[in-house]
């Protein structure tokens, strides 16, 4: 069974930090594209950023550059985003994604192809 568990939402005020896991289980993700996306009410899911699980590379959103690191312990399969200098346009639903690698030219800034998902984990920033 394929599961993706996200944790470490939370209430935070502005300036603040948090870090959000995803605990990604049921096969090997060396082949797969990690990512975190968000969603803010009416409005649509956006790409945070993005890691290959295997390689390490990485790509971040223009609004998460500076402020966000993804990473990833491939020996406890756990993906991370650490999130500082959060501002109240962060808050979202913040969800963990994988995406299956079909070719050696992958892109990491596509928000397509990702298949696996977690349920997400609120993230609040107060002003």
């Amino acid at each position: 069974q394929v599961q993706l568990v996200e944790s470490g939402g939370g209430l935070v005020q502005a300036g603040g930090s948090l870090r959000l896991s995803c605990v990604a289980s049921g096969r090997a993700w060396d082949s797969y594209i990690m990512g975190w996306f968000r969603q803010a009410p009416g409005l649509g899911q956006e790409l945070v950023a993005s890691i290959s699980w295997y390689r390490g590379a990485t790509y971040y959103a223009h609004f998460a550059k500076g402020r966000f690191t993804i990473s990833r312990d491939n020996a406890k399969n756990t993906l991370f985003l650490q999130m500082n200098s959060l501002k109240p346009e962060d808050t979202a639903i913040y969800t963990c994604a994988a995406r299956p690698i079909r070719s050696l030219g992958y892109s990491l800034e596509g928000s397509d192809g990702y298949n696996y998902w977690g349920q997400g984990t609120q993230v609040t920033v107060s002003s």
